[in-house]
């Protein structure tokens, strides 16, 4: 008897009649102190993203053994128009409903499929949102690690509503989680300051980072951002940064076998610099298909504001290799590119071109070096610099380029022209022969 029964569940489960599929639906929002939440013109949207384990519960299939992720989105629509989801402008990689659940497939019995595909599409946010409802539902999207921007783009004819997120997605190992600004100068009445002092005080802050006993100069501090912690994080995050992890025992395990192997590591750790007496507070970066080359920036709390905004100062370079040294706790470094002007220059662009700046300036504070008398950074790789220092006051909403405002304190050099030879191309002179109109050397 045991044995026929046994033979007959057998059977039962390779034919596919006896179901595995078992979604556990969350109660949403999962986190609720995960969710963020952004509202203009009536219209207010929270988004989230599901934890590895939270996708697997609801969706009832690991979403990450197949490298998906879950954006949980939700949109109450007080306006008086028809609003369209861009879901493409959250990530152009985005899965279908169809899609995603014929790439897990093989998670379920045959006969639980179609179960499956439809629960995938039930879920799945609406395109579609009328005025006077609340819609809510998942975009699977390429998994992302450490979190993402989510830029939420509602349409309607003759108007594009925008929200952006940076949403992280905490393990345990990111430094940005342990990014609490206010208890960095707790018990201190920080300085507000205007224009003119905010340039006083950047001019006035250190020139370079430093070992961890301040003696030794290392990389300049070159660039500043303003904007507090959440508008910082989503600023950069949308314009293609990432997070990274803090160093420890498993990511420097991680990040020396990425460096033998030349594998990528997008949220590799960034080793650490000091400044004003401490390491940095936290750093981001923009990788490529290796963790040989990257740009990478540390940032530090100032201990001012302005215009009643945190302000952060740093250092930006950009790797163009890798080495060994007994000087890192991670027994590798990368080497930079000396030209760290033109770093500091790719962030400028890279913000410019994501409407995420409001104002820009140079002021003078970093050391000036030239290529016949470079400096040198605390690994021993030499850099040169016109000596400015980039702020970027970053917009609280949307600001195309042609509305950027700058102030006028100094013109940097420009990091191309110091890095070429006397027989590189050169601008051609031309007679200008009235505003906007030129005319062509004869």
């Amino acid at each position: 008897m045991l044995r026929s029964a046994s033979l007959a569940l057998v059977a039962l489960l390779s034919c596919g009649c006896v179901s595995t599929f078992a979604p556990d639906r969350l109660s949403l929002p999962p986190s609720p102190e995960a969710v963020q939440v952004q509202s203009s013109d009536a219209v207010t949207v929270s988004a989230a993203i599901l934890t590895d384990a939270q996708a697997m519960q609801h969706f009832g299939v690991d979403l990450a053994k197949y490298q998906l992720q879950a954006v949980w989105l939700k949109v109450r629509n007080a306006s008086p128009w028809r609003l369209r989801l861009m879901r493409g402008a959250i990530d152009a990689d985005l899965y279908s409903a169809d899609e995603a659940a014929f790439l897990v497939r093989s998670e379920v019995p045959k006969a639980d499929f179609e179960r499956l595909r439809q629960y995938f599409r039930d879920e799945s946010m609406r395109i579609l949102l009328a005025p006077g409802t609340i819609n809510e539902g998942f975009v699977l999207v390429p998994r992302a690690e450490g979190g993402r921007y989510v830029d939420v783009q509602l349409h309607s004819p003759g108007r594009l509503l925008r929200f952006g997120f940076a949403l992280p997605l905490p393990d345990g190992d990111f430094d940005y989680e342990r990014l609490d600004s206010r208890s960095i100068y707790a018990g201190r009445e920080l300085p507000d300051l205007d224009a003119g002092g905010l340039r006083e005080a950047l001019q006035g802050l250190p020139c370079c980072t430093t070992d961890d006993d301040g003696r030794r100069d290392g990389d300049p501090l070159n660039i500043v951002i303003v904007g507090d912690k959440a508008v910082t994080l989503a600023a950069l995050s949308r314009s293609g940064w990432s997070f990274t992890h803090r160093i420890d025992l498993r990511t420097v395990r991680r990040e020396l076998g990425a460096a033998i192997s030349g594998a990528a590591y997008p949220v590799a750790p960034v080793s650490p610099l000091y400044a004003l007496g401490r390491k940095q507070d936290f750093a981001m970066q923009r990788a490529r298909n290796t963790i040989t080359r990257r740009n990478h920036m540390r940032l530090w709390l100032a201990p001012f504001r302005f215009e009643g905004r945190e302000v952060w100062f740093g250092q930006i370079s950009r790797d163009i290799g890798i080495k060994l040294t007994p000087k890192s706790p991670t027994l590798t470094t990368h080497v930079i590119d000396p030209a760290v002007d033109e770093a500091r220059a790719y962030l400028l662009q890279t913000l410019f071109t994501h409407d995420v700046v409001d104002r820009y300036a140079f002021v003078k504070g970093a050391p000036v070096a030239t290529r016949a008398a470079p400096r040198s950074n605390l690994t021993g790789d030499p850099y040169y610099s016109d000596g400015m220092r980039l702020v970027v006051v970053l917009a609280q909403h949307t600001v195309v380029p042609s509305q950027i405002g700058a102030y006028d304190w100094e013109q940097p050099e420009g990091p191309i022209a110091e890095g070429q030879s006397d027989e590189a191309r050169r601008p051609v002179p031309i007679e200008v022969t009235a505003p906007g109109r030129e005319s062509l050397p004869k």
